[in-house]
Parts: C-alpha cells; structure tokens; sequence
C-alpha cells in the first residue's frame, strides 16, 4: 500500500495548533508546545522534525498552504461544502473571515473576540471547545471543487488540471459523501482541535456556505516524514513506505506543486498550489480478517511485520516486482509499473459504527495531493480497479476533486485571493 510514490527521505508568528468493503477498487492502500508559544518555521517545504515531534504549531503563512507537505498529523476532520450565496461580494467577505479565524485558530488563539467576555446578549464569536488545549499541530487547508466555477462568473477560470473524475470500475459512490463546492482539511494531534476549527468555519460561513458531507479520521495512514516509523493501515500493514517526504522538495517541485507554465494562462492563479483527490474506501473487514496470512501478503506484495517486499529483508528494500504476483498492489502501483507516475498521500483510518447488519464502517479516508490529476490519479487508479487483488476487500464509496491554492503569503493575504481578484 505503499509503492505508489518512491522512497521517505524527505514568518514566524505562534501558531497553534478506508480502505475498504466489498469488490471495489482500490488504490488507497499504500499506493501516506503547549498553549501555541512555539511556531514551527517553514522554510520553503522543509519542516524541523524535532518541532514536529513536541507537537509545536505550524506556521499559517507560506508560498504553500499548510497540511501539505507538513509532517502529517495524527488526526483529522475533513469537510466538503455547498455554496448557497449568489453574492460574489459575500463570497469573498466569507474567506476573508475564514482566513482570519484560520490565522487566529492556528496561532493557538481563540476566534475574533473569544468565546467569553463579550456581550452577554450576544453569541461568543468562539465555540469554546478548544479553550486550554494545546497547539497540536493544527493546520487548515482549503480546496475549491469543480462545482464551484459554475458559481460567480468563474466558468473561465476553471484550471484544465481540474476534471471531473471518471466512474472507475467497481465504484459504488454514495452521492451525500460525494463532491462539493469547497473543501477544508483540518488535521491536528488533537481531534478536538480539528473539529473546533471545522466547527467555526462553518459557523462564522452559515447562510453562505453548509456542510455537504464530513469525514473524522485517526491514526495517518502515511507519512511525509524522514525516518519516522511507517505507520499501519486498519488491515495491518505498513503504509507510506515510498510516499513522498516533506523535506523533498525537488520531488515536490515535480510532482506536487503547480508550476508556473502548468496549463493555460486562466489558470495561473494555481501557481504554488496543488490538486487533491478525496476517496472514502471501505473496508470489508470480516472478510479480511478470516483471509490466511499468506494470502493477505500476496496481495500486498510486502510481509505483514517487517513490511519487506517479496523475497527482500526489509521494509525500505528496493522492491523487485516481478517476484511478487502480477495482481499484487505493490506491483501494480510502483512508479516502475506507472511510467513514472507520483501522488503524495495524507490518508488517514476511519470507523463510523456499523452497516446495520453487524459489519464495521471503517476504511481508508484516502487524501492524495499531485500537480496534474490527469496524469497522477486517473492512471494510477484505472490501472488498480482493473486487476488489484485488493478490489476483492474494499470498494470506493465517496469521492471529491479540488484545486488547492497557494498559501496564504502575509497578514494582508487570503485564501483564494488569486482567484477572486482581477488585479491578482
């Protein structure tokens, strides 16, 4: 699950901060200081491991937006959002507050005038949930759909990177998890940090915008960190072995981040940003669970305590894929198998109850960021849903496309001002 990228080496403000169900396909696998006083700097996409580590706050600002290739977090609350607004005004207005709370709930600070202290016969501008808890990391990223450049005279800007993705075999989409018009990525090592900053955007955004569908996650699936320890999908192998690390900017620069001659030129405001792809992948768990040891590392391709690849010692060998099944994911995914082809991953696990019929709703929440989807995504997953013996145990059941801008530079900056300024 993990061979889809190559090989892990990869301002200053405070700031504060599925796989898997039935016969689908199934790229995701592997194919990822207290109290805000300590900012973790950003110089260019290098993060400082030891900042990392104390759980120090992520700066806001930077030629990229956070969430990236920041060393991934522990926790996340996704959300996709429906523009209900016709005002263009209105619209601008709202991600001009959404980048200020951002800026404050990064920073380790409560949102505009607190959540107490105010006027009494007046709502607190903060929910409250995430007074006296730690920086964590947090750090928002806001991506914009497809859908939404049917919206304030936009049609004309729609970058070419941007299409829709097509129906893949053995897709099973649930329309409510399903697209949106903007998206926000909240990742912490707190989980009530994140779902307090979803919370307040969505509040300080109500009659504008309204959650369209929302995804809890824990324990990453990948990681963007050097040397770090690879963690562990929900069907117990090592995933992100080979992801792209944060400190790689070279491999960034080509894989991730939009170039400056990248499509047209009505699409030069995406400069610095990125393309995301959300899957929600279900998990067939009962199934996987009485599958033999044998056959669950054959479909990977790696042994499932070290994480070494067929016929190698360890999990950072080199793999040699044809020693491995020709239905392997590793096999099938591996840039040898691709011409080439790169994603960075930020997925993470998830469980939401059960089905109603005593099966588990867990998975992959699967987050991959490239620089052109047409040639990341698309031919990497058509290949996958064609012949991964993965497909027997998962199935895609929800999925979004966006273009994630650049950063947020300055103080004086917000989210989507390249698009939404003429002068820009």
């Amino acid at each position: 699950m993990t061979d889809s990228t190559t090989p892990e080496t990869s301002s200053s403000a405070p700031s504060r901060r599925a796989l898997i169900g039935w016969g689908g396909a199934g790229l995701a696998l592997g194919a990822a200081a207290a109290g805000g006083a300590v900012a973790m700097a950003r110089t260019g996409d290098d993060m400082d491991p030891a900042a990392a580590a104390t759980g120090a706050a992520v700066e806001f600002h930077g030629a990229h937006q956070a969430g990236i290739a920041t060393p991934v977090q522990d926790r996340l609350h996704f959300a996709a959002f429906d523009v209900k607004t016709d005002d263009r005004a209105e619209f601008v207005q709202m991600l001009k507050d959404w980048t200020a709370a951002a800026r404050r709930m990064t920073a380790g600070q409560a949102v505009g005038g607190g959540a107490y202290g105010g006027l009494a016969e007046a709502p607190p501008d903060d929910t409250g949930e995430a007074l006296g808890l730690k920086p964590s990391r947090l750090t928002l990223t806001i991506g914009f759909g497809p859908s939404l450049f049917q919206k304030f005279g936009l049609k004309d800007k729609r970058p070419e990177a941007l299409v829709d993705l097509p129906k893949f075999p053995g897709d099973n989409l649930d329309r409510s998890r399903t697209g949106g018009d903007l998206c926000i990525q909240a990742c912490a090592d707190d989980p009530q940090v994140a779902v307090h900053a979803i919370r307040n955007l969505a509040r300080i955004g109500f009659g504008k915008v309204a959650i369209r569908w929302s995804q809890l996650g824990f324990g990453k699936t990948s990681s963007t960190t050097p040397d770090a320890q690879t963690p562990r999908n929900l069907m117990g192998f090592k995933d992100g072995t080979r992801n792209i690390a944060g400190t790689e900017t070279d491999r960034l620069k080509k894989f991730v981040w939009v170039g400056d001659g990248d499509g047209a030129a009505n699409s030069a405001w995406m400069t610095g940003g990125s393309y995301l792809v959300a899957r929600r992948i279900r998990m067939n768990i009962e199934t996987w669970d009485r599958t033999s040891l044998q056959e669950q590392e054959d479909v990977f391709g790696r042994d499932k305590g070290e994480g070494a690849p067929v016929g190698k010692a360890k999990e950072h060998d080199e793999p040699f894929l044809k020693a491995m099944k020709p239905d392997a994911h590793v096999r099938l995914a591996h840039p040898d198998s691709n011409n080439g082809i790169t994603i960075l991953r930020r997925g993470y696990s998830f469980t939401d109850g059960t089905d109603g019929l005593g099966r588990l709703d867990a998975g992959l929440f699967f987050l991959a960021y490239q620089r052109d989807v047409r040639k990341g995504f698309i031919p990497l997953q058509r290949r996958l849903s064609a012949s991964d013996a993965l497909n027997e145990y998962i199935q895609h059941v929800g999925s979004a496309v966006f273009a994630v801008p650049p950063g947020v530079r300055d103080k004086d900056d917000w989210w989507g001002r390249t698009l939404l300024t003429e002068e820009a």
